[in-house]
């Protein structure tokens, strides 16, 4: 096809045109269960009722000032928000990778009023926080690394689910500030870890005066039936990133901190141009009113177990499967060869899901829907992924 678009991207040979709820359709009129969401960010479907009306009410009133004024949409958020997450203070941004900037920043500036001159972030490998050049740098992926070099300095790197190799760089990296880590590994492939090591990561941070700064932008708004994955654990980080499904489709990012992180960025620190504006937080205000009205946390739980559990009976014993594994709404289920070419046979079938790292089928449906749509998702998935692995070597 003749684009003028840069070739960053391979999108499948699809354009849609409309959604509702759980569904798509693309411009031939065909319908489309969404079991990925947008990769996690339309976590109350398309086009929801709520969202929409926030923006169009809103839009007819005043999309964007600036910072250099007070925005009272903008209070609101920063206070439902920080009260949901135990935090105390907001930055807004435009995406997740500018929440970790922020939270990149926050980490340095805190290093250096420790008299640190090198302040060093400990991040994960197998993570992803973003493709600017300091969040690819943290990213624990070298294929999303490599071209970009040189790579900020500033990140020493452990194995995820690991806290022996924290402790073992505790003792010998005197330069350390802080540990950057999603409390679940989403672009990795859903990798959960023992429900020590949250925990775990919170001691070491408080033994030797570090922030724990946790990634939930996949993980965060519900997606894991909590607000936020860190509340299936007794801890409480410092500072939190988020994304994703806070706007429901509308750019928006936000980085949440406490304690001694929530009053280090003075005026001049950081800021961004239309992080923030008005327009963005009547859409987050709506997503956040919509999933407390509708008790959609406690409907995640329940229909993550659901299909976890269908999955799980509908492959035991296929040969191939390397784990099946989930919290809430955040599904994989791993191979032990590639599937890439899963993606357009489930688009064949009338299925949206992702297949990431190479050989795990990810799903992210929306939180909103129904035990009937969470059926076909788990039968149409697992029907694709038996035929996938009687019919392909590995």
């Amino acid at each position: 096809m003749n684009t003028h678009l840069m070739q960053n991207y391979a999108p499948l040979p699809v354009t849609f045109k409309k959604g509702e709820g759980a569904w798509l359709w693309d411009d031939s009129g065909r319908k489309y269960l969404d079991a990925l969401s947008g990769v996690a960010v339309c976590g109350l479907g398309h086009a929801h009722p709520a969202v929409a009306e926030a923006i169009c009410s809103q839009a007819r009133t005043l999309v964007h000032t600036s910072n250099w004024y007070h925005i009272e949409h903008q209070e609101s958020l920063a206070q439902k928000l920080t009260a949901l997450a135990g935090m105390e203070r907001a930055f807004f941004c435009n995406s997740g990778a500018e929440a970790n900037e922020a939270a990149i920043k926050l980490a340095r500036l805190y290093g250096h009023q420790k008299d640190i001159n090198n302040p060093t972030i400990i991040a994960m490998k197998g993570s992803f926080h973003g493709r600017t050049m300091a969040t690819l740098s943290a990213t624990g992926s070298r294929k999303v690394q490599a071209g970009f070099e040189p790579l900020v300095k500033g990140f020493v790197r452990a194995p995820y689910d690991d806290l022996e190799a924290l402790e073992a760089i505790a003792q010998n990296n005197h330069d350390v500030v802080a540990v950057l880590v999603e409390p679940i590994i989403g672009e990795g492939g859903i990798q959960i870890p023992s429900d020590d090591y949250l925990p775990g990561i919170r001691k070491l941070c408080d033994d030797n005066g570090w922030l724990m700064i946790l990634d939930e932008i996949q993980t965060g708004i519900g997606r894991t039936g909590e607000w936020f994955a860190f509340q299936h654990s007794a801890i409480s980080p410092d500072i939190i990133t988020l994304a994703k499904g806070l706007g429901n489709g509308v750019p928006i990012g936000a980085c949440l901190a406490k304690g001694t992180a929530a009053e280090l960025f003075q005026p001049g620190h950081h800021g961004s141009t239309y992080g923030g504006n008005p327009l963005v937080c009547a859409a987050a205000l709506a997503v956040l009113a919509t999933i407390e009205k509708e008790q959609l946390n406690a409907r995640v739980r329940r229909l993550g177990n659901t299909m976890l559990a269908d999955f799980k009976t509908a492959l035991a014993d296929v040969q191939g499967i390397v784990d099946i594994r989930g919290c809430g709404l955040m599904l994989a289920i791993e191979l032990d060869r590639p599937c890439g070419e899963l993606l357009q046979q489930a688009l064949e079938a009338g299925l949206l899901l992702n297949v990431t790292a190479g050989n795990i089928v990810r799903l992210l449906p929306p939180l909103i829907i129904s035990d009937e749509e969470a059926g076909k998702i788990t039968t149409i998935t697992s029907d694709l992924i038996k035929n996938f692995l009687s019919t392909t070597p590995a």
